[in-house]
């Protein structure tokens, strides 16, 4: 059986990015899913200062780069503050590109973000989809939920036609594991 991890690129407790990736992560078939939470991989402020007197990184930071070691693939739902990825999900980022550059390692993503508004985290994407090849994400699925409030109940996407969309990719990243 293959091992998948999936998060939210958000701390929030209330994360819809979460909620996302949680539902997106049991879809997939003959795949066991860890969902992590951003919040159990607390590092401080990145800085090249900080990084040479700590000598190093944090041991967080290698934690969480083991998980994604370990699995086969990810499902990663990604926050978008101003347009960007939240700040702490750009934090571990940085950090965790400090210890390997190709921090995805060629392990199969399906990648996604919901908002509260029309756009469903489409900004985010863009940007996501443009830098996570460069480290060696094979993004092998894209999914954006829109007006989160409205498409997503009790654990669910509740509108039909965008839920179809969501399992067409969730067969994408099922068939790249």
């Amino acid at each position: 059986m293959k091992h998948i991890i999936a998060f939210a690129g958000s701390n929030s407790t209330t994360s819809i990015n979460k909620q996302l990736a949680t539902y997106a992560s049991g879809l997939v078939e003959r795949a066991k899913a860890e969902v992590l939470d951003l919040n159990d991989f607390d590092v401080p402020l990145f800085s090249t200062d900080l990084e040479k007197s700590m000598g190093g990184q944090p041991e967080n930071a290698h934690k969480l780069f083991n998980k994604i070691k370990e699995a086969d693939g990810m499902v990663i739902s990604l926050a978008e503050h101003n347009g960007a990825y939240a700040s702490v999900f750009k934090n571990l980022f940085d950090w965790i590109s400090r210890i390997e550059a190709k921090t995805f390692l060629g392990k199969p993503m399906l990648l996604m973000a919901t908002s509260p508004g029309a756009r469903g985290g489409k900004s985010v994407l863009t940007i996501a989809e443009d830098r996570f090849p460069r480290h060696e994400a094979d993004i092998v699925g894209v999914f954006s939920l829109p007006q989160f409030g409205n498409n997503f109940s009790d654990g669910k996407i509740t509108n039909k036609e965008l839920n179809d969309q969501l399992l067409v990719e969730v067969d994408k990243f099922q068939n790249a594991i």
